[in-house]
C-alpha cells in the first residue's frame, strides 16, 4: 500500500501541479490495483481556515501505473460533509 501511497502523490503532484497535503484513503481492487484519495490545497486563503481544497481520486493498476485520476470533491477547509 505505501507504494501505491507513494505513486498518487506523486502522480497528483506532477498532473495537477499541487503539492500533496494527505491522503484521505486507499483501498485496493479486486484485480491487485489502488484507488487512493489525495487531499491538496487548490487556493489559499486568509484565514487558513477558509483555504479551498480538493481531493483527487487515483486509480492504479497492479503494477502502479496509472489507470484514471479525478478531481472527486472540492470543499472549504473545516468544512463537514453532511451525511
Amino acid at each position: 500500500m505505501g507504494d501505491a501511497i507513494r505513486q498518487a502523490r506523486s502522480l497528483v503532484e506532477e498532473l495537477a501541479g499541487k503539492q500533496p497535503e494527505s491522503v484521505s484513503g486507499a483501498s485496493s481492487s479486486e484485480d491487485g490495483g489502488w484507488t487512493v484519495a489525495v487531499d491538496v490545497v487548490e487556493l489559499s486563503r486568509v484565514p487558513p481556515s477558509t483555504d479551498l481544497l480538493a481531493t483527487y481520486e487515483v486509480s492504479l493498476d497492479a503494477s502502479g501505473e496509472l489507470v484514471d485520476m479525478v478531481r472527486a470533491r472540492r470543499y472549504v477547509r473545516g468544512q463537514a460533509d453532511e451525511d
